[in-house]
């Protein structure tokens, strides 16, 4: 790849990378930071990758980033269990795009990240696949279950509108 090709690179999937990450971890500085690290990584191996994998080399380097830092996290804090958490939503909204973010951030990271890649980005689930390392069975086992989730949360559309 030529410095001109990286530079093509940066504009073209910059925000995307930072978008995926940002929905993610909610936390603008940290997700910046990833983005950061990620085109770093593709500027030190420049020479070895093909314009054409640039893309998805970018959001799976970005995703394992992201995960090594929560798994970092986690070690470094105790969080309380998400799971026991009800994933029923009660309340009625208007704003649609609060109500689900609110559900996805409800979500365990793996089932957040893969919908977000699904249903967002619209990478295919063998792209889904090698971006985090699942089996394309789990991939989509895990964007059922999420949706499975969000759908419980959400209610019946009926009711948010």
């Amino acid at each position: 790849m030529t410095v001109k090709e990286y530079n093509r690179s940066v504009e073209e999937y910059a925000d995307s990378v930072y978008r995926f990450i940002l929905a993610d971890i909610r936390d603008e500085e940290r997700a910046n930071d990833i983005v950061q690290d990620t085109f770093e990584k593709l500027w030190r191996n420049v020479s070895e990758l093909d314009f054409t994998v640039v893309k998805s080399w970018l959001f799976s380097t970005a995703y394992h980033g992201m995960i090594d830092i929560i798994r970092k996290e986690k070690r470094m804090t105790i969080l309380e269990d998400n799971h026991t958490r009800e994933l029923v939503y009660e309340s009625q909204y208007n704003d649609l795009n609060e109500i689900l973010h609110a559900a996805l951030e409800r979500l365990p990271e793996h089932q957040r990240s893969v919908i977000l890649l699904r249903d967002y980005e619209g990478y295919s689930y063998q792209e889904i696949s090698e971006i985090t390392g699942m089996s394309e069975a789990q991939v989509k086992i895990n964007i059922y279950r999420g949706r499975v989730a969000l759908k419980n949360y959400i209610g019946k559309i009926e009711t948010v509108i």
